[in-house]
């Protein structure tokens, strides 16, 4: 039998007169890399945002492990243990790549606090470097995190994310602008990730990317879900092949 980890049932989201979510339901399973594409302006990333607590629902639910985390804080759901990563990074560029990671040690403290005591304790700081080292990036530890390319710094973010133990990541577009090299290095520490129990829900436009990690894949169009299955059931279906497949993948404005 097939574990639910995620739920999310009959979202809306409408910003003005535009309509950005019209009735999304999907299942996130567990233990499995899950990926969510479709055309940009299609509303992923809106419900990447509802789903995080960034933005609040007009009608639906979202459930995990079987209760409702509608419209609570993001600090409340990553809490619960699901983190995200962001379609354009979000790291400190002035601090050091060690003191990025001090930082999301102390994410529970007050804020203030947090950021006047970036040295952390002797155990955060071999945690921290024990994950940098995870994704390649321990040797870059003192740098200052402006200074990494764009591919480093989607590895640090998703180093910054695993500091909490999630059971579920949700990643947004982690392969788009990054070199060839580095999708692959991406690509194999999810799968290690994924190895070890952790769930992804994984936003991506790179269609090769998304086909040879994910194991189920939900496509959206126009704020609903036209189709979920298989990459080699989602591939074939002739509503994807004209709504996404077929048409323009290139467009990076908005997902």
């Amino acid at each position: 039998m097939t574990d639910v980890l995620l739920e999310v049932r009959g979202l809306h989201r409408s910003f003005g007169g535009v309509k950005a979510l019209a009735g999304c339901t999907l299942d996130v399973i567990e233990g499995k890399i899950n990926g969510l594409i479709g055309p940009n302006g299609s509303g992923k990333t809106t419900m990447f945002n509802i789903i995080t607590g960034y933005e609040r629902c007009d009608e639906g639910d979202v459930l995990y492990r079987g209760s409702s985390i509608r419209n609570r804080t993001p600090e409340a759901i990553f809490a619960l243990g699901i983190g995200r990563t962001f379609q354009l990074t979000r790291i400190f560029g002035r601090l050091s790549v060690l003191d990025n990671m001090l930082v999301a040690t102390q994410r529970n403290e007050v804020w203030l606090r947090s950021m006047l005591r970036p040295t952390g304790s002797a155990s955060e700081r071999a945690h921290a470097m024990e994950l940098l080292d995870f994704v390649g990036l321990a040797r870059l530890s003192g740098e200052l995190a402006g200074s990494l390319s764009y591919g480093q710094r989607k590895l640090l973010e998703l180093a910054y994310v695993l500091v909490a133990d999630p059971q579920l990541i949700l990643l947004d577009e982690p392969a788009g602008g990054v070199n060839p090299s580095l999708i692959n290095q991406l690509s194999g520490k999810i799968a290690e990730l994924n190895q070890q129990g952790t769930t992804f829900l994984v936003i991506e436009h790179n269609m090769e990317f998304v086909m040879g990690l994910c194991h189920a894949v939900t496509v959206m169009s126009y704020g609903c879900v036209i189709a979920a299955g298989t990459p080699e059931v989602v591939r074939a279906d002739p509503k994807v092949l004209d709504a996404y497949l077929g048409g323009t993948e290139e467009d990076e404005d908005e997902s």
